[in-house]
């Protein structure tokens, strides 16, 4: 895949009339996920209103968004990798990973009350937080490197949202969209496991005190440092590195669960511990 990342020049060069047109299409679609983040009012799918548009399409757009939000000073705390389980490509109907991007400010941790007032249409996924001790720089990564450079193995929850109307999303939408991300929930206590094992790790999705899935850690792309390595190596290739220190999301185990003011959302790790969310109005 030939992602963009905010490292790569996401201006075309403007060659032809339609390279240019193409051009202002990309940075109309930005800006109007961009206006909808702000304003909770979602778009219509963006696959409908840009002609062929194509997975490297769709990456240019996140990243027109990233760029927009670092030049006004967010802080960039890590990358979430979506649609790594079954149950998730199956509740979209695509066949691969995608990625995203979260800032500090979209952080929150286990207890906190959040507003389902700031989201469109907030659903929840449970999942590891992988915090990095090494920089990883693909191409080349491999599933062993990756799971080195793991430092700690955090409980997670990601809160996915749509700009896109209705949820009515293809892959090419979801990752112009930011691949979904709304926000991300964090424990404050590294979960005992060790990272070569997370296989092994079973993992339930409770709403208000109905646990409605389950999965274990091979139920993300097979092995869930898999798309820690992916990540590293598809953004390897633009010359952008994963640095120690940030936050990493490899995928949810079970496919994600609508949420509303009121709702609680335990991603329950059995043994190891749990991670709890309210939704407030």
């Amino acid at each position: 895949m030939n992602a963009a990342t905010e490292s790569e020049t996401t201006t075309m060069t403007v060659g032809s009339p339609v390279e240019s047109t193409r051009n202002e299409q990309l940075h109309q679609l930005a800006q109007e996920l961009l206006s909808a983040t702000e304003s909770l009012v979602p778009v219509a799918p963006l696959r409908d209103r840009l002609e062929d548009m194509s997975l490297e399409d769709a990456y240019v757009i996140q990243t027109l968004q990233l760029d927009k939000h670092v030049a006004d000073g967010r802080v960039l705390a890590g990358r979430k990798v979506g649609l790594t389980s079954l149950a998730m490509q199956q509740q979209l109907g695509v066949d691969s990973p995608d990625f995203g991007f979260f800032f500090t400010d979209m952080v929150h941790h286990d207890g906190d009350s959040i507003p389902a007032s700031s989201f469109i249409s907030p659903k929840v996924e449970p999942e590891f937080g992988f915090v990095l001790k090494e920089t990883l720089q693909g191409p080349g990564v491999t599933l062993e490197q990756a799971t080195a450079a793991i430092g700690e193995v955090y409980a997670a929850i990601e809160i996915i949202d749509s700009r896109v109307s209705d949820w009515d999303i293809k892959l090419v939408d979801t990752v112009a969209d930011n691949a979904s991300c709304g926000a991300i929930v964090v424990g404050t206590t590294p979960l005992a496991v060790d990272p070569a094992a997370l296989n092994e790790v079973s993992c339930a999705l409770t709403i208000d005190g109905t646990t409605l899935g389950t999965g274990t850690g091979a139920d993300v792309m097979g092995n869930p440092v898999a798309p820690l390595a992916w990540l590293a190596n598809v953004l390897g290739e633009q010359g952008v590195s994963l640095e120690a220190g940030q936050l990493i999301l490899p995928g949810s185990f079970t496919k994600a669960e609508p949420v509303t003011a009121g709702s609680s959302a335990t991603a329950d790790f059995g043994a190891l511990g749990s991670l709890t969310i309210n939704f407030s109005k």
